[in-house]
């Protein structure tokens, strides 16, 4: 089984919905942490708070990473600041996921 990683980098005020999501589309967990950098959208500093950016981590199946990516291109990327991208992973106990 392929397993991957898909990192999602967006606005902290989606995070509640995305959690929401990413367990919908059959995710066991996931990793967020705060983030900052600069882009197409200008500087974001680390402060927290809902202007403030956010990453997204899941480990999972191909199929539940394709449906994440899916999910978030066609609901989130046209209204806010969002970039994906996956990894092909290896994991030390990849039943888990």
């Amino acid at each position: 089984m392929k397993i991957k990683l898909v990192t999602i980098i967006t606005e902290s005020i989606l995070e509640q919905m995305l959690v929401n999501d990413i367990k919908n589309l059959g995710a066991k967990g996931y990793t967020i942490l705060e983030a900052r950098g600069s882009g197409a959208h200008g500087n974001r500093s680390a402060d927290w708070g809902q202007n403030q950016n956010i990453q997204i981590e899941i480990i999972c199946n191909e199929s539940t990473a394709n449906a994440i990516c899916e999910h978030c291109q066609k609901n989130y990327y046209p209204y806010y600041a969002m970039v994906i991208f996956t990894s092909d992973i290896q994991v030390l106990r990849s039943d888990k996921f």
